[in-house]
């Protein structure tokens, strides 16, 4: 069965064909850990979180690699500013290794709740940074970078593919780069792949190189670590669109100026999460975290079905009436298969339609509502629906293998008998007291053409 994606290189969905055969390398764009990711950022790990699921569901044997940023990222991507990890130690009285490892920790501990598979590697920026030197040592001696008073530049100019991925020409984003802010540089689109140490200042991350004490450039950082554990050439690679220009444009130049062969084959990337009508970011300040959702009495799996429901390439507009919806249909779907005997034989059927849909460019809003046709289909037993769910699931990561049937209470079943009598004798404002009193014990009850079922409340 063949897997159909979106690839932003070519601006076209085509079929995946791994550089050899049942295995894939797969690069994601890691955090700038200067502060608590939000659920924008859960909402990009989410998307290549299910590629990297879809990939193993369709038997790919998958080498992930993701980065963590912890040095070199500026605050404009014009290479000015100040970088981010040295400002937030700055602003919180710590170090800059005293945030990287603290919100590193964060960061990773809210992948597992978000029940994202961990990648193989995880490599750090500031372990890494004899690679960087290297790479940009062998574009110097390629002749594609230079020096100046404050680091050394690409230059964009040796490059004639520069703005492939974005859309852009060089000719474009010559003519519409602001008044240049270093006369040193040669191109206005030229971009720092190492920085120096500001005269005079004292950097908590810095190392000499090229003659003086200085730092990555964050473009540099990724080719560097993807190329030492994936190769110089790989399957692929993911991001936010926001990363699409410069970060990814300027990963693409250096890396195939260094090396003289393809970088990536394939580029998938996520539509930002909106918030309100807007890109939720640090930046706008109207961002939300994982906490917060938690504060609300939601759980890190409520918003897990919450992304399930949209397409990685689609707007996802979150509000906290979606969240409330996706927390209903997601305690639903767990009190129907906590019901659910033990399996024995799946659903065929449905299992051939799961597969076509997910391998269609990642269609999980059209798997979930295969998984939902194949609950309300009367002709399977609950054991056969458990097993194909099981295995849908492993695509969908919520954990619904873990859900156990559980042992209603006799005092329970007295209650519902009760409400039930009162439901007969036409008695609502007694049926719905003693609904609230089965829901305050901690179970629900739904009334279904076959009389009540109870479960636990999820």
């Amino acid at each position: 069965m063949e897997i159909k994606l979106y690839n932003t290189l070519t601006r076209k969905k085509e079929e995946f064909k791994p550089i050899e055969k049942k295995k894939v390398g797969l690069y994601t764009c890691g955090p700038t850990v200067y502060d608590y990711d939000h659920l924008g950022h859960a909402w990009n790990y989410y998307a290549s979180d299910i590629l990297r699921r879809v990939l193993a569901y369709s038997g790919y044997d998958v080498l992930h690699v993701m980065n963590i940023t912890d040095v070199g990222h500026l605050a404009s991507d014009a290479d000015t500013g100040e970088d981010k990890m040295e400002k937030s130690a700055r602003e919180k009285g710590k170090t800059a290794w005293e945030i990287a490892e603290f919100f590193t920790k964060i960061f990773l501990e809210n992948r597992k709740k978000m029940n994202f598979l961990e990648p193989k590697i995880i490599c750090k920026a500031t372990d890494h940074i004899a690679e960087m030197i290297t790479l940009v040592q062998t574009l110097i001696d390629k002749g594609f970078a230079y020096k100046t008073s404050d680091g050394i530049y690409f230059d964009t100019s040796k490059f004639p593919d520069y703005g492939k991925l974005s859309g852009n020409t060089l000719e474009k984003l010559k003519e519409g780069a602001r008044v240049e802010i270093n006369p040193e540089k040669k191109n206005p689109t030229d971009f720092a792949l190492w920085k120096f140490s500001p005269e005079g200042e004292k950097r908590q991350m810095e190392w000499e190189a090229f003659g003086k004490m200085g730092f990555p450039g964050w473009h540099i950082e990724c080719s560097a670590m993807s190329m030492k554990y994936l190769g110089e050439h790989f399957d692929l690679h993911t991001g936010g669109e926001d990363n699409i220009f410069p970060h990814h444009e300027c990963e693409i130049a250096q890396s195939i100026a260094a090396t003289g062969k393809k970088f990536v084959n394939y580029w998938l990337h996520t539509i930002f999460l909106q918030v309100d009508g807007k890109k939720m970011s640090k930046s706008l300040k109207n961002f939300y975290t994982l906490a917060d959702i938690e504060k609300k009495g939601f759980t890190p799996l409520d918003l897990r079905y919450l992304f399930l429901q949209t397409h990685y390439r689609q707007k996802l507009n979150f509000t906290w009436k979606g969240l409330e919806a996706a927390h209903n249909a997601f305690s639903k779907l767990k009190g129907i298969v906590s019901e659910y005997e033990k399996p024995k034989i799946g659903c065929a059927k449905y299992e051939q339609k799961f597969l076509n849909a997910i391998n269609d460019d990642f269609n999980i809003p059209k798997a979930l509502g295969i998984m939902w046709d194949l609950i309300g289909d009367k002709t399977f037993s609950g054991s056969a629906k458990a097993i194909t769910l099981y295995k849908f699931d492993k695509v969908l990561g919520l954990g619904l293998d873990k859900i156990k049937k559980e042992k209603i209470p006799k005092e329970i079943y007295t209650i519902a008998n009760e409400r039930d009598d009162a439901r007969k004798n036409k008695d609502w404002k007694k049926s719905d007291d003693l609904r609230k009193k089965i829901q305050d014990a901690g179970f629900e009850i739904e009334d279904t053409k076959d009389g009540q079922k109870i479960h636990r409340k999820f």
